[in-house]
């Protein structure tokens, strides 16, 4: 490449090394707050959900469907219900992140210990006690002596009852209790050999579906609903509306009263704030419709549950979703909102660096000319007050010491702004030059002592 090229060329070389150590420690400080900030959020979930054809698989599967399309893949574990749920969430071994808890599972400070949080209540699960009707019963006090199932233990229906049940003075012993899965529960209640069914459920569940509509088979009425809702605070009094399931049948044919305790979706403490937000936001798709006991948009929500819901949850019900994501996609939203801190910091840095690194720059390039000087100064020193004797030997050498420089001086490259320094640097090599040879050709005229 020509010299005038290379001459006239911006010194990157300088710039790098000038604001190199300044944007390796931005890169620095930047991967040091993405580290900390964690904006993007693990690809893969595991989602605990309920039973076979239970209200809680179906809707984890809509939850699947829905994450799926941002790019997260939930993997769906079956269970037995809440309390396996609960368990799950409560040992950090068995891979569980979120799950399906019935409100009154736990307590508010357990909760908190255990380090769980809950991104709201999705809707409400009534208690189905069902019957045959050649065994019917009108008060839970005349199931003493009858075949009841409630379920595994995991499903929380147990400990449910058994309070119900407490409530109206029946110890359980007094109910000879036996602990099917749903499905064959139903078939036993179907061929006799129990007399009655009892669960928590959404009506989405395909068995409440079945059961409203199966002759033989009768829905127990709460009559005093009000009054176990006051007396247990977890469940909420709820009214089956007649004709709600098939209204051409008039099913059922009057108003029933339930008690329900409330299904909520919990979650570690260290489940990652983007999916809160992507949780939360499912939840409303899959929950906000008007159903059999709730209004439109009455769920989700951040009441009716005992264990603390996580802040993103709750503002994202009380406010809708974040501002960005209403208008970009959301994993850019989600990088601009967690990083928006660093984004701003970096733009408040930006402008006393803007001042600082052209100054910086700009003394790099001449220091390129100006640290000539210190071996031209003591060329320089070199000659003053040289003994006589010394003088044709220190001379000589001062000159070629001169030469040598200059031909060094030669060899830099600057920008073409600055070439000017750099002839000064040469005019200055040549004056001292010229004192030099004045100073010999002096010396040389004056009479030897």
């Amino acid at each position: 490449m020509p010299r005038i090229f290379k001459f006239t060329q911006f010194s990157l070389r300088d710039l790098i090394v000038t604001a190199g150590p300044m944007a390796l420690l931005v890169v620095l400080l930047c991967y040091l707050a993405y580290r900390l900030v964690d904006p993007t959020p693990p690809r893969q979930v595991t989602f605990s959900t309920g039973q076979e054809n239970s209200a809680y698989e179906q809707f984890g599967k809509r939850y699947k469907e829905i994450l799926k399309r941002y790019g997260i893949d939930v993997t769906l574990q079956p269970s037995l219900g809440s309390q396996e749920n609960l368990r799950r969430l409560n040992d950090p071994d068995s891979g569980t992140d979120i799950a399906f808890v019935q409100s009154g599972s736990t307590e508010h400070d357990a909760a908190e210990r255990a380090g769980l949080v809950s991104l709201g209540s999705l809707f409400t699960e009534p208690v189905w006690l069902f019957f045959r009707e050649k065994r019917p019963f009108a008060e839970l006090k005349d199931l003493k002596g009858r075949k009841v199932n409630v379920g595994p233990e995991g499903t929380g229906v147990p400990r449910l009852f058994k309070a119900l049940l407490s409530v109206n003075g029946i110890e359980p012993e007094q109910v000879h209790f036996s602990e099917l899965e749903d499905t064959p529960a139903t078939v036993a209640l179907l061929n006799g050999r129990i007399d009655a069914l009892v669960f928590s459920s959404a009506p989405d569940s395909l068995l409440v579906q079945m059961l409203l509509q199966t002759p033989g088979i009768k829905l127990f009425d709460f009559s005093q609903a009000e009054a176990y809702s006051r007396r247990l605070p977890y469940l909420t009094n709820v009214t089956l509306p007649r004709g709600i399931v098939d209204l051409g049948k008039n099913l059922p044919t009057h108003d029933y009263h339930l008690v329900a305790p409330t299904a909520t979706l919990v979650a570690r403490e260290n489940l990652h704030p983007a999916l809160v937000d992507l949780f939360a936001q499912a939840a409303t798709t899959v929950h906000g419709g008007a159903g059999w006991f709730s209004k439109q948009g009455e769920f989700p929500n951040a009441r009716y549950t005992e264990i603390p819901v996580v802040a993103e949850a709750e503002k994202f019900y009380r406010e809708g979703p974040p501002f960005l994501q209403r208008y970009m996609p959301f994993w850019l939203a989600n990088f601009m909102e967690r990083m928006w801190v660093v984004i701003v910091a970096l733009g408040a840095l930006f402008l006393p660096l803007s001042r600082i690194l052209p100054p910086l720059y700009v003394w790099k390039v001449r220091s390129r000319v100006y640290r000539w000087y210190a071996q031209l100064r003591s060329i320089e020193q070199a000659i003053e007050e040289v003994p006589q004797q010394d003088r044709e030997e220190v001379y000589p050498a001062q000159l070629r010491r001169l030469a040598q420089l200059e031909e060094r001086v030669n060899q830099i490259v600057i920008p073409l702004s600055f070439a000017d320094e750099l002839y000064r640097l040469r005019s200055n090599i040549n004056l001292v030059r010229k004192r030099i040879i004045w100073l010999s050709q002096t010396s040389s005229a004056e009479p030897q002592a």
